[in-house]
């Protein structure tokens, strides 16, 4: 947006003002007022070659700039010296173009998107030549949709930032007491002692954290090298050129009703264009499915299988607090068919984080991963860490489990996959963050390496995307697979196929290859060869469970939980779409013949089923708006009827240090 002297700005709840600036446009979001300011920033013409001082009003706040200034959300103010690349976009008395350029840009700001754009420009720093790099991200701010355990391993971040302590990391819980337990029962445990795990399992030197905060820090530590990140933006579309390379993406319209009908606020979606577009969204990012699919990425490689993970985070009384107490258990209250297990973690000041993994290649549709997670924490070697306590937030996120086996092709013409959309976790460990980190490290060097040979010229000088042919940056395959990741992934590769022959085959093989083997067998267990929806038993198979009602103090129905995730959409059409060719799906076959396990294993109670008291028809409703993003139905849904898409930018779940 353009202003022009004595001009009164005010921000708007428009979610698409994409006006660029070379430093991060946050969003703020109330989450008890339930709206969102989307990411909006205020120029000023910089038409004139004399530097005009003119005052803006922001809100109820004034500033004075000169021309060629930059305000971003909240107020934060980015020299006229950082702003060159945005100017080819903008003249004055004109609005932003429909289309952006960019030599690199990054969709998704989790520790894989921010350490691949940050490795760029230190890259590009040291050999001082320009580079302009774009991150965008659908959370209203960097970190909102972030979700892991954590106990963080440091290697990738050592690399990244040496001096990541006298920078202010937000790494403060180093662990000082690490247990694994087997639940045997509702009462029963037993400890496993340390000298006979695996060192692969050894969490000390590691950091409890909240990845969240890290992936705030690593945004700030971004902004300031120049790279511009713009939450609250969401990527709905792939765009490919004429040879069917990958050319960039496309920002979701906004300002649509949920009857499909423009608002008052309707703006189009912006095209992002690059000469490599980086998919770092995560687990089952909508985007990258669609390149995995469309450039057949998986083509030789095992079938991804996923799991779910659920979390709460409490704040206790601090005479109860063991800061750096790590504890992970498996077994109990899951039948020996059924893959998962469980942390908790003390983390500093006063807080407990727990959580609880269940593979999505359950059988039973009964069960209910939530109801698994509220009975687990009345353990009593978890409960006493939790009463006295007061539960403060709530969330949930679908893992890859696949592992090794499953990673795809890792590059395509025009792009690459990085993090969790490729799939890095290493499901032994329970860790991903250290391996997303580094992948998208690797893929940095890579790609500037790739388009520094191909030209000294570069779109921050001024060049379109379109004058520079399309590349495949092969070379990242080849460095990933001489990387310790590649290497670390490989040697637990046959800890998670094992637990298809049950729970107590998968435990005593994964400490015969973990600490005998050390991944070195001659042999590799594949995955399964059906996806996790096909694995779900007729209900006519099954007894249904019946789960305890929550006692308010340690156990929560969901919608009490729900509320603490801070989740919120505006009013628009539903993202979570039935497929047009599976309509009859839902109620004749997903209802009727599997008792209708969508509305058990949905953390966020968005799936129910109505009947018409006269007609006695069966009909599906989606609660879209309670949606948490965690992109359970997309994989477990019987036949896979559910289509996840993104919905507007800054919609979901607002969490604050998940």
């Amino acid at each position: 947006m353009l202003l022009k002297a004595g001009v009164r700005w005010r921000p708007t709840l428009s979610r698409q003002l994409l006006a660029r600036s070379s430093q991060t446009c946050t969003s703020y979001v109330s989450k008890r007022l339930k709206f969102s300011l989307a990411p909006h920033a205020a120029r000023v013409p910089a038409a004139s070659t004399t530097r005009q001082r003119l005052s803006v009003m922001v809100g109820s706040r004034a500033y004075s700039l000169l021309a060629g200034d930059v305000l971003g959300a909240r107020g934060r103010l980015h020299p006229r010296s950082s702003c060159r690349a945005m100017r080819r976009h903008f003249c004055a008395g004109n609005e932003a173009s429909d289309a952006m350029e960019y030599d690199v840009v990054v969709v998704g700001a989790g520790p894989a998107g921010l350490s691949t754009a940050i490795k760029l420009k230190q890259l590009a720093a040291e050999r001082n030549v320009e580079l302009s790099v774009c991150v965008i991200e659908k959370g209203a701010e960097v970190g909102s949709h972030i979700l892991s355990g954590n106990v963080f391993e440091t290697r990738a971040l050592d690399e990244l930032f040496p001096n990541w302590k006298e920078l202010g990391a937000p790494l403060e819980t180093e662990v000082t007491q690490d247990q694994f337990a087997i639940l045997t029962g509702d009462n029963g445990s037993v400890n496993i002692p340390s000298w006979a795990l695996p060192s692969s399992l050894n969490n000390h030197g590691n950091y409890i954290i909240s990845l969240g905060r890290l992936c705030k820090w690593l945004a700030e530590q971004a902004e300031n090298m120049g790279i511009e990140i713009y939450p609250g933006f969401a990527a709905s579309e792939v765009l490919y050129n004429s040879n069917k390379s990958v050319k960039g993406i496309k920002i979701k319209d906004v300002g649509i009703d949920k009857n499909g009908q423009p608002k008052d606020t309707f703006t189009p979606g912006v095209e992002l264009r690059a000469r490599q577009t980086v998919f770092a969204e995560g687990c089952r990012g909508s985007c990258s499915e669609e390149i995995i699919k469309e450039f057949d990425l998986r083509q030789g490689k095992d079938m991804q299988t996923y799991g779910i993970g659920l979390k709460e985070v409490w704040e206790i009384p601090e005479e109860n607090h063991k800061p750096g107490f790590v504890q992970h258990t498996v077994g109990w209250p899951l039948d020996t068919q059924s893959y998962g297990g469980s942390f908790l973690y003390h983390m500093k000041p006063n807080k407990v984080l727990v959580g609880f993994v269940l593979g999505l290649d359950y059988k039973n549709p009964y069960l209910s991963p939530y109801q698994e997670f509220q009975r687990w924490k009345l353990h009593p070697s978890i409960r006493q860490h939790l009463e006295g306590g007061t539960c403060i937030s709530y969330g949930a996120r679908a893992l890859n489990e696949g592992g090794f086996q499953a990673i795809p092709k890792l590059t395509f013409k025009g792009g690459l996959l990085v993090g969790c959309s490729a799939g890095f976790l290493n499901v032994a460990k329970i860790k991903g963050s250290h391996t997303a980190m580094k992948s998208g490290m690797i893929a940095a060097e890579e790609v500037f390496a790739a388009l520094y040979n191909q030209s000294d010229e570069s779109v921050f000088s001024g060049k379109s995307v379109d004058t520079f042919e399309s590349l495949e940056v092969k070379g990242y395959q080849k460095s990933m697979e001489n990387s310790w990741v590649w290497k670390e992934l490989n040697e637990v590769r046959n800890v998670h196929p094992s637990y298809k022959w049950g729970f107590y085959v998968g435990l005593l093989y994964s400490g015969l290859t973990l600490r005998v083997f050390g991944g070195a067998e001659p042999w590799t267990f594949r995955n399964k060869s059906i996806g996790d929806h096909a694995t779900t038993g007729k209900k006519d198979h099954y007894t249904p469970i019946e789960y305890a009602k929550p006692d308010g103090k340690i156990t929560f129905d969901i919608l009490t939980n729900l509320t603490r995730s801070g989740v919120y959409h505006e009013d628009q059409p539903a993202h979570l779409k039935v497929k047009p060719e599976l309509v009859e799906w839902p109620a004749s076959i997903s209802y009727q013949e599997y008792g209708a396990p969508e509305t058990r294993f949905c953390p966020a109670k968005v799936y129910e089923y109505t009947v018409d008291e006269q007609t006695g028809k069966t009909e599906l409703v989606i609660n879209a708006q309670n949606c948490v993003h965690c992109k359970t139905c997309d994989i477990k849904t019987p036949g896979n009827y559910i289509k996840w898409t993104v919905p507007e930018g800054s919609g979901g779940p607002q969490y604050d240090s998940m």
